[in-house]
């Protein structure tokens, strides 16, 4: 009997998705514990997923939704590279491009092991993790971004390729770092592998790849029946664009969607594509259409790649939203949480009362990079959160990463130990979230001293366009940056002198309702946030 032909109960198949769930949990955990680099071991920027043999998506942890693009580009790439007669036990594919490689951007470094119960091929797993390393470089085109990999093998058989390993290190600017986290990498999916083998035997093969089949079905019929409580339509957003990255060029994005029945279409215009690291390529601009639109019809859909069946997403080719080669795609984050804003915009006219009003909108990144006493350099990335939009029933969370970024901020302490940089200030920036009957949430304020020379290069949005708020309620504040007293829009990795300081201010959530209805105990709790957040380091 084969999968197909397998019938298994309710029962069997919730208990084999909890068990996909702790496998790619686990995964997640391993990785983050067994990683050297800050931005994964205390950021957590990675994420773990299993997929199905033909390349579905089973279960994917609750880390960062924007790397489900990586994820949903890797196995299509390897598929167009290898037979399945040249998959085989042992072997690990490691990949990062956006255009061969089947990620999004290039520090993204996807791993994508095979999994095999008995002789039998029954899906992958998966992870990805951000390398911090590719500084102080170009974002023209993606050649200047850093080292392109197409989806190759790292292990055959089990057998590590040093060549292939040795190409990769020489490109990088902290192998050290490098070697340490894919190692981590390596670990986190043979434990996945491992578990879903264990997992086969438990349950029997065919079982587990029924139950499989039926957990899409199942997120397929979530989705198709919160579409089909939306009344059928056709709702369009636009917002604003900006980016420090092109200061000075506000770019129009929209979207048309369209409800009927229990399924829905989404028509994205954007400006074409540029020569900077805006642009996003289309798996990226799928994952954050999955995200919001799951997010606003039904969180409790499984993260799979059946809710995807009732979504038609379109967009310009050519454009931000799906270029082209050879377009730079580093920055392509920001243009992603725009997409969710206008989503969310749009989904809060069919669905008045269950939309929040727009988050922080962007991705503020600061980037340092140096020499240490001994020559050795060092890179330091840390994506930095904002206000969250408040909500129909609630305040907005301040100092938060929101949409498509789920990383943490850098804990002080760490920041300290691992790099020759003192963090002066780090607190909530007062009156920074809309004002409404629910406040948004609070911007943030890290203020950054060199203790030796370095570069550094601080971008994200929301510079000049602020987070919207709805029902009434007013906009978030924008955000700045500065280096040394300097505004550094629109300059790459400039030099901060030692004993000089580089400040970021990230932008407020937009705030819900008309602000005459704040109630009173809302205004005693805003004056006592306003003494917590003058607190500083």
């Amino acid at each position: 009997m084969t999968a197909a032909e397998t019938i298994v109960d309710p029962i069997t198949v919730e208990v084999i998705g909890s068990a996909l769930t702790s496998i790619v949990d686990e995964m997640g955990e391993a990785l983050v514990r067994a990683s050297y680099s800050t931005n994964i071991k205390e950021r957590r920027d990675c994420s773990t997923a299993l997929f199905d043999a033909k390349g579905n998506t089973l279960c994917q942890a609750e880390h960062i939704p924007m790397h489900l693009g990586s994820f949903l580009g890797i196995i299509p790439a390897i598929r167009a590279r290898y037979g399945e007669e040249e998959i085989r036990p042992g072997d690990v594919f490691i990949g990062n491009d956006a255009y061969e490689g089947g990620a999004t951007h290039l520090p993204d470094i996807v791993l994508a092991e095979p999994i095999f119960a008995g002789s039998e091929f029954v899906g992958w797993a998966i992870n990805t993790a951000h390398h911090a390393d590719f500084a102080d470089r170009g974002d023209a085109h993606i050649y200047q971004e850093g080292i392109r990999i197409p989806p190759i093998k790292l292990y055959r058989e089990g057998v590590l390729q040093t060549d292939i390993q040795a190409m990769f290190l020489l490109n990088c600017q902290v192998p050290h770092e490098r070697i340490s986290d894919l190692r981590a990498q390596m670990s986190a999916n043979r434990l996945g592998v491992q578990r879903m083998q264990a997992l086969c035997e438990k349950y029997g093969t065919d079982r587990v790849l029924a139950a499989g089949d039926a957990l899409l079905d199942y997120a397929e019929r979530k989705m198709r029946y919160g579409i089909s409580q939306i009344p059928d339509g056709v709702y369009s957003f636009s917002d604003i664009f900006d980016s420090t990255q092109m200061p000075g060029l506000s770019m129009t994005f929209s979207v048309e969607i369209t409800v009927k029945g229990d399924e829905m279409t989404l028509v994205f215009d954007a400006p074409p594509q540029v020569r900077s690291a805006l642009n996003m390529i289309y798996t990226a601009l799928l994952a954050s259409v999955y995200f919001a639109v799951k997010s606003i019809v039904d969180p409790t859909i499984l993260p799979n790649a059946g809710l995807t069946r009732p979504l038609t997403v379109i967009a310009p080719k050519g454009s931000i939203l799906n270029c082209q080669h050879p377009a730079a795609v580093n920055g392509r984050i920001d243009a992603g949480q725009r997409v969710v804003d206008i989503v969310q915009g749009a989904l809060a006219k069919a669905l008045p009362g269950r939309v929040s009003a727009a988050g922080n909108g962007c991705v503020t990144g600061a980037l340092f990079m140096g020499e240490k006493s001994d020559g050795q350099i060092w890179v330091y990335l840390e994506t930095i959160g904002g206000g969250g939009g408040a909500r129909p029933s609630s305040d907005g969370l301040s100092g938060i990463h929101v949409s498509l970024t789920n990383t943490s901020n850098l804990p002080v302490e760490a920041l300290e130990i691992e790099y020759p940089l003192s963090l002066l200030a780090y607190e909530l920036v007062d009156g920074s979230g809309g004002e409404g009957e629910f406040r948004g949430g609070m911007g943030i304020r890290r203020v950054y001293r060199a203790e030796r020379d370095c570069r550094v290069g601080i971008f994200g949005a929301r510079v000049t366009s602020q987070p919207w708020g709805l029902d009434g309620g007013g906009p978030g504040a924008t955000a700045s940056h500065t280096v040394a007293g300097r505004d550094v829009q629109g300059a790459a990795m400039v030099v901060l002198k030692a004993g000089e300081i580089a400040e970021v201010i990230t932008p407020g959530g937009g705030g819900y309702g008309d602000p005459s209805h704040r109630r009173p105990d809302a205004a005693l709790r805003d004056v006592a946030e306003g003494r917590a957040k003058q607190i500083s380091i």
